[in-house]
C-alpha cells in the first residue's frame, strides 16, 4: 500500500473518534473501514512482531503515511482508561518507535470511548453514559487539559466530584451502624460541591428560594448547598450523620432529601429516612435520587436491593417510574415529577395547588385595542371612569387575568373604585358597555381550558376535595362550572379523549393550520406525527395539552426542550433537545425522549458525539417571526433546499455536520453563520 491509497482509504473511515489530524478506532470495529485497511493494519502489527493481545487501538493519521498501534489493556473496564504502550510507525521511512507509560503515574487517557466502537456494541451505551455525565459535571470544557491522568482527575476534584468506579458521584448519606460483617462506608459517598445541586436549582427556578421559605437540607453531606443559601440570607439549615451530626433535626417549610435513598443498603431505614424527611415537612419535600440502566448495574458486585462499589459504598440505582412509584407508596401521597429522578412531594395541598395552578396557566399580556365610546356629561359613572382612566384600566386587566369579576381582595385598589362607583360588579358592567368585549370573551375561555388542563392532570393522582383548593380556585370553580363535581367530569371526559385517535389526528391537522408555526409528519400517505415548538405549546387546542400534559406528567419540566413531536396513533410523546437552536441555522440534536404513555415508560437516547448528532435541517418550519433569527433563518434553509435537491437528500433526518460540510464542499460551498460562502 503506497501514502495516497492510505491516505484515499482513511478518508474513507466514518467510523471512529475524529480529530482534525487522526482518528481513533478499537479494533472491535474494524468490520465499519475500509476492507483494505482491515487487512493491512494487521499486517503492520505481524510485521513487527506485535502480537495481537498487544494493541486494542489503532490511530491512523489522515495528513501522514503513519499509524500507531495503542495498547489500552483495561479499555472495556476503565472509564477511562490508561496507555500502557504505544509503537508509532513511520511507513515511509519504515521505521517504528515503542513508548512504554507501564508504571508511569501520569499516562495519557482515552475519552468518549463510544465514538472508538460501533453503536451495536454492547458496551455502547455504558459508554455514552459515561460521557454523558462528563458533559453534565462539565469536564470537557477545555479538552487541552484533560488527556492524561492526574490533569483529568484534579479537574474532577475541581468540579466537585469523585470518581467511583468509574462514575461520578454527588451524594450525602444516611449512617446506622449496619448489621453486615461488612461495614458499608457510607460517609465515602458526601462529596463536595462547587455550586448549588440540581434539586436546588430547580427550588431556585420555581421561585422557591426567595426567602419566603424555610429549607432543611436532610443529609447534607459537607453543606455545599447550606453555605450557598445562608449566604443569600435564606433561613437554611441541615443535617447530616457523618458530617454534622450534632446538628437538630427541625421542621421546615421545605425538606430537601438529595441523593440520601441511593446510599441507604437497609431498606428499613431507607424507608424510615423516607418517613422522617417527610415528617419534618410543613409545606413539601424534596427528593432525587440517581438513575441507572441495567446494563452498568449488572457490572457491579449485588447486595441487598442495590450493588456495591468498589470504594466499599452502597449503591441504589432506580428507573424513573420505579422511583416514584416507591415514594408514593411509602408516603402514601401524590408525587409531582420535576425533572428525571427529581420529584416534589406537597404536604400543604393549598402549596401543592398553588404550584399546579401557576405550572398549567397560560400567561397572555392581554391589552385592550379599542377605546371608550364618547361620554356624556350627564353620565357621571362613565365619565368618572374616563377621568380616572388608569385605576379602572387596572380593574379591566385584572379582569382579563382572571376571567371573572375579581373579588375585593384580588384587585389592590378594591377601595378606591367602590368609593368613586361602587361594587366591583356594577364598575364591570360598565366598563362592558364603554369597551369592546371581545378580549374578555376569550379570557373566559382561555381561563376555563387552563382550569380544566389542572384538573384534568389532576385526575392521575389522588383528587383534592373541594375543600382542600385555595381560596381562588374555589372562586373559579364556582365562576366557570357553578360546582366542583361538574368540572370534575368534564375534566374526565376530556381526559378519556385523549385515547381516540382519530380526534388526536383531526386536531393536530387542525393546529397546524392554525399555530404560527409547525409541521405533520406523513407515512404511507396518512399522517403519522405532528411536530412544534413548546413555545406554542399553549396555542394548542385543549385536548392536545392534556395529551402532551399527560406524558409530562411522567418527565417533567421542558427545561432543555425544544421541539415536541405527538405521536398521533401509538400514544406517545418525543421530547427533543437540540444544541444551538436559539443561534444556529443547523441545530443538533443532543437527546431525544420517547415518552410511552401506555406502558408508562421514558426512554432517553443521547446523542453525545458532535459529528454523529443529527441536524435540524428545517428549522424555519418551527419558528415564526416572534423568534429573532426568523428572517435569516428562512432564507438560509431555501438556499439549503435548493443545495440537498442537488444530491437528492430530502428528507434525510440524519444529516450530520460532516456529512453536510462535504456536500457543500463539493459545490465549493462552506456555512459561515447563516450565510453560504465560497469555501
Amino acid at each position: 500500500m503506497d501514502a495516497a491509497t492510505f491516505k484515499q482509504l482513511t478518508s474513507l473511515v466514518k467510523a471512529g473518534k475524529h480529530l482534525p489530524d487522526a482518528i481513533y478506532i478499537h479494533k472491535d470495529a474494524f468490520s465499519a473501514i475500509p476492507k483494505q485497511l482491515q487487512d493491512f493494519i494487521p499486517a503492520v502489527a505481524k510485521a513487527l512482531s506485535v502480537h495481537e493481545e498487544q494493541w486494542d487501538l489503532v490511530k491512523l493519521f489522515k495528513k501522514e503515511f503513519r499509524v500507531s498501534l495503542l495498547s489500552y489493556p483495561t479499555f472495556y473496564t476503565d472509564s477511562y482508561p490508561s496507555l500502557q504502550q504505544s509503537i508509532n510507525v513511520d511507513l515511509v521511512k519504515l521505521q517504528h518507535k515503542i513508548t512504554s507509560y507501564d508504571g508511569s503515574e501520569n499516562p495519557p487517557i482515552l475519552h468518549r470511548k463510544e465514538t472508538m466502537v460501533l453503536p451495536n456494541s454492547e458496551h455502547y451505551q455504558h459508554f455514552v453514559d459515561i460521557t454523558q455525565e462528563g458533559e453534565n459535571a462539565g469536564l470537557y470544557e477545555n479538552t487541552r487539559i484533560i488527556g492524561f491522568k492526574r490533569t483529568w482527575q484534579n479537574l474532577i476534584q475541581s468540579k466537585g466530584y469523585e470518581l467511583i468506579d468509574g462514575r461520578l458521584f454527588r451524594s450525602s448519606s444516611i449512617i446506622t451502624d449496619d448489621d453486615n460483617s461488612e461495614k458499608i462506608d457510607r460517609h465515602k459517598t458526601a462529596i463536595v460541591r462547587h455550586e448549588l445541586s440540581a434539586p436546588m436549582k430547580l427550588l431556585a427556578k420555581h421561585g422557591f428560594l426567595s426567602g419566603d421559605y424555610s429549607i432543611f437540607d436532610y443529609g447534607c453531606g459537607r453543606g455545599d448547598d447550606l453555605r450557598e443559601l445562608q449566604a443569600h440570607g435564606l433561613d437554611a439549615l441541615g443535617w447530616d450523620p457523618n458530617y454534622q451530626p450534632d446538628n437538630e433535626k427541625i421542621n421546615s417549610d421545605i425538606v430537601n432529601l438529595g441523593f440520601v435513598l441511593n446510599v441507604i443498603e437497609d431498606q428499613d431505614e431507607r424507608i424510615e429516612a423516607l418517613i422522617n424527611a417527610w415528617e419534618l415537612t410543613d409545606k413539601f419535600l424534596v427528593v432525587s435520587v440517581m438513575l441507572a440502566a441495567n446494563s452498568y448495574i449488572a457490572q457491579f458486585t449485588p447486595y441487598k436491593d442495590g450493588v456495591i462499589t468498589s470504594r466499599n459504598t452502597f449503591q441504589k440505582y432506580y428507573a424513573q417510574s420505579e422511583i416514584k412509584a416507591y415514594i408514593e407508596r411509602i408516603l402514601q401521597e401524590n408525587v409531582v415529577t420535576l425533572a428525571p429522578g427529581i420529584f416534589i412531594i406537597f404536604k400543604d395541598k393549598i402549596e401543592e395547588q398553588n404550584y399546579l395552578i401557576a405550572k398549567y396557566s397560560r400567561h397572555h399580556q392581554w391589552q385592550q385595542l379599542t377605546s371608550p365610546e364618547p361620554i356624556q356629561a350627564k353620565d357621571k359613572a362613565k365619565l368618572i371612569i374616563t377621568q380616572n382612566s388608569d385605576l379602572f384600566t387596572d380593574f379591566w386587566n385584572v379582569c382579563l387575568e382572571l376571567g371573572r369579576i375579581p373579588v375585593n381582595e384580588e384587585f389592590s385598589k378594591s377601595e378606591e373604585i367602590r368609593q368613586l362607583i361602587g361594587s366591583h360588579k356594577k364598575v364591570f358592567s360598565l366598563l362592558c358597555e364603554m369597551y369592546d368585549t371581545q378580549a374578555f370573551t376569550e379570557a373566559q375561555q382561555s381561563r376555563k381550558e387552563d382550569l380544566l388542563l389542572l384538573f384534568a392532570m389532576g385526575l392521575f393522582e389522588k383528587r383534592k376535595p373541594y375543600t382542600k383548593q385555595p381560596e381562588n380556585l374555589k372562586r373559579d370553580i364556582k365562576a366557570f362550572f357553578d360546582n366542583y363535581n361538574i368540572c370534575i367530569n368534564e375534566a374526565k371526559e376530556i381526559l378519556f379523549k385523549i385515547a381516540e385517535p382519530s380526534l388526536i389526528e383531526e386536531l393536530c391537522i387542525d393546529s397546524h393550520k392554525s399555530l404560527p408555526a409547525g409541521l405533520i409528519n406523513y407515512e404511507h400517505a396518512q399522517p403519522h406525527s405532528f411536530t412544534f415548538h413548546k413555545k406554542f405549546v399553549d396555542d394548542l387546542p385543549l385536548l392536545l395539552r392534556v395529551y402532551v400534559g399527560a406524558a409530562l406528567q411522567m418527565y417533567g419540566e421542558l427545561e432543555t426542550v425544544q421541539l415536541i413531536k405527538i405521536h398521533i396513533h401509538s400514544g406517545k410523546v418525543t421530547l427533543l433537545s437540540y444544541k444551538g437552536f436559539d443561534d444556529s441555522p443547523l441545530p443538533q440534536l443532543e437527546e431525544r425522549i420517547k415518552i410511552k404513555m401506555a406502558d408508562q415508560e421514558v426512554d432517553f437516547f443521547d446523542y453525545l458525539i458532535p459529528e454523529k448528532r443529527p441536524l435540524l435541517l428545517n428549522k424555519c418550519e418551527f419558528i415564526d417571526d416572534s423568534f429573532a433569527d426568523f428572517k435569516k433563518q428562512k432564507a438560509f434553509n431555501k438556499r439549503l433546499l435548493v443545495e440537498l435537491a442537488k444530491y437528492e437528500l430530502l428528507p434525510e433526518p440524519n444529516l450530520t455536520k460532516p456529512a453536510l460540510g462535504l456536500v457543500l464542499a463539493n459545490e465549493g460551498l462552506a456555512v459561515k453563520g447563516y450565510r453560504f460562502s465560497k469555501s
